[in-house]
């Protein structure tokens, strides 16, 4: 087995979404039945652009590990930010487990990861999965995940001001962050615009943004599924406000997902649950160093 690090190359992200669509997609061993839904992070994972971003911004994080014919087998996808360390991805072929190949990818994410303070990880509700983010020293914070169809006439008005945001609010995201996670996104707010809507609220009580792939009008066109990708602020009323305008710029009658809930978040589901949206346990938040962010949404991609 050869471990090397994840270029900033169309095949390499093609060899990270191979890989993660085997693994992750999968069941946890021959003898259990195929999962009935995609685990957690699967589906922003997935996107190539994912994999390339981190490996230009933390080539030391991310690895592929191959076989002797060069075939991928495992992919690990790390990221630091401010003294806190993101496990983004961490998947393995079938045909693979049971070699020690997740045990050395591990080891390198978190040897890249030596000096952060905290830790985080949505991690899918496979037992494997589990059992890997404690041997990180992560603790598991069960999740929950919103899904179905909005319904915008139960919704109520937002309670104040959401606009589009842009570049001039990198500050106000990056201080959001550091409030709730310790660490600010940095370079993730100029790869996230490219691929999903921004909305941002600032007044004199607080501020918050969030991030929409698949709104109509939006980055990267309108896709099948709305997703709430990250969703940050300083008080729950102004992540009230986001997540309520957010629903409602997704559209009557459009199928929306957001994932990674903690016990924390009774606030998203309130909103969720309003516009029509059903729960359901998924996995589980992992951190390290912290407790919940809250009010937070989380990224699969980018945490």
């Amino acid at each position: 087995m050869l471990l090397r690090p994840v270029r900033d190359r169309e095949d390499d992200a093609q060899a990270v979404r191979f890989v993660a669509d085997a693994a992750l997609l999968a069941p946890p061993s021959p003898r259990d039945p195929p999962p009935d839904r995609a685990p957690l992070p699967a589906p922003a994972v997935r996107r190539p652009y994912h994999a390339r971003h981190l490996a230009r911004t933390d080539p030391g994080g991310c690895w592929l590990a191959e076989d002797a014919a060069g075939r991928p087998v495992g992919v690990v996808l790390s990221a630091r930010r401010e003294g806190t360390w993101g496990l983004s991805l961490l998947a393995v072929l079938p045909e693979a487990r049971g070699r020690g190949v997740g045990g050395a990818l591990l080891k390198r994410a978190l040897e890249y990861g030596r000096g952060c303070l905290r830790g985080i990880a949505l991690v899918p509700p496979h037992p494997v999965a589990a059992r890997v983010c404690r041997r990180a020293g992560l603790e598991l914070h069960p999740a929950t995940r919103l899904t179905g169809t909005v319904s915008t006439a139960s919704l109520p008005a937002p309670d104040g001001a959401v606009a589009e945001g842009g570049p001039r609010d990198r500050d106000l995201m990056d201080s959001v962050d550091r409030r709730l996670r310790g660490g600010a996104h940095g370079p993730d707010h100029e790869e996230l615009p490219r691929h999903a809507g921004l909305l941002v609220t600032d007044d004199f009580a607080g501020s918050g943004y969030c991030y929409l792939s698949g709104a109509p009008g939006g980055p990267g066109g309108t896709g099948s599924e709305v997703r709430v990708e990250l969703l940050g602020a300083t008080s729950r009323r102004l992540a009230t406000r986001l997540l309520t305008a957010a629903l409602g710029a997704a559209g009557e009658g459009r199928r929306v997902r957001i994932e990674g809930l903690t016990a924390e978040q009774q606030w998203a589901l309130d909103v969720g649950l309003a516009a029509g949206l059903e729960p359901d346990t998924a996995g589980w938040v992992g951190l390290r160093g912290m407790r919940p962010p809250s009010p937070y949404i989380p990224s699969a991609a980018f945490l």
